[in-house]
C-alpha cells in the first residue's frame, strides 16, 4: 500500500466505487489519459491483472469498505 501515491489511492477508491475512466477524470479534474496512466500504475504496483482485482484489493487494503445498507437495500461505500 505504501507503494501507491495519494493520487493512485484516490483513483483506486474511485475504481472500487464502480467509476469508469471518464468519470474518474471528471471527479478529479484530470484528463482521461492521465487517469489511464494512474490505473496502469496501480495495477502494476499491486501486481493486479484488471479492474476487478483492483476492486477486491481496495476492500482488502481498507481503502473502501461496505457500510450498512440504505433504505433501498443498496450497500453504500464508505471511504476508509
Amino acid at each position: 500500500m505504501e507503494r501507491l501515491t495519494d493520487r493512485e489511492r484516490e483513483v483506486l477508491a474511485l475504481i472500487a466505487r464502480g467509476m469508469c475512466n471518464s468519470e474518474i477524470a471528471g471527479e478529479l479534474y484530470l484528463s482521461q489519459s492521465t487517469v489511464k496512466t494512474h490505473v496502469a500504475r496501480v495495477l502494476r504496483k499491486l501486481g493486479l491483472r484488471d479492474r476487478t482485482q483492483a476492486v477486491v484489493a481496495a476492500y482488502d487494503l481498507g481503502i473502501v469498505r461496505p457500510r450498512h445498507a440504505d433504505r433501498t437495500g443498496e450497500v453504500l461505500l464508505a471511504w476508509a
